[in-house]
This record gives structure tokens, sequence and C-alpha cells, in this order.
């Protein structure tokens, strides 16, 4: 069974034994997350929206992504800036779809 996830505004098309990436969650490696967001549910062939399903995640531990330079200048106004970002991310691993 496959289930679509709205996690932190973003959806991720999930099923037993996934791992995903999502933005950083306020939870602690090892605890259990219940996500009740769920869009929808597919079982191979046919498509359902499901009020009542949850999806059971554990939280394997929180990372941060690769880094992105930000490049900024005006021309001929001898103005450059240089800096850059990593977004934080938590990597869950789906348990169960109930």
């Amino acid at each position: 069974m496959k289930a679509l996830v709205e996690i932190s505004d973003k959806q991720f098309f999930v099923q037993p034994g996934d791992t995903i990436f999502v933005p950083k969650q306020k939870a602690n490696a090892g605890d259990i997350l219940t996500l009740e967001k769920v869009l929808m549910t597919s079982d191979g062939t046919t498509a359902t929206l499901s009020p009542k399903v949850s999806v059971t995640a554990k939280v394997l531990r929180h990372l941060k992504g690769e880094k992105i330079l930000v490049f900024k200048k005006k021309r001929r106004k001898r103005y450059r800036r240089t800096y850059g970002h990593r977004q934080d991310f938590t990597e869950l691993e789906i348990v169960s779809i109930a």
C-alpha cells in the first residue's frame, strides 16, 4: 500500500520501508511520528481518498543538505557578495500505513 502524505507543506508518496528526507521536524532521533495529513492511498490498481488513514514514521537522524552558493552582483558598481546556505533536513523511515 502506498500513501500520499503532506509534511511541512510538501507532499511525499511513501510506502512502508521507505526512507525520506523532509524539512526539519521538532522530534528527537528515535522518536515515532504519526502523520495525520494523508491525502490519498493506493493499493497499486486503485487510488482512494480516505480521511481516516495515518502513517507512522520513525525519526532516524537530523542532517544538513548540500551547500548552495548565493552570488549577488551589481555591474559597474564594484558590488559583489557571496554566501552559502545549507538546509536542515530530518530523515524519516516509514514504518506502517494504517
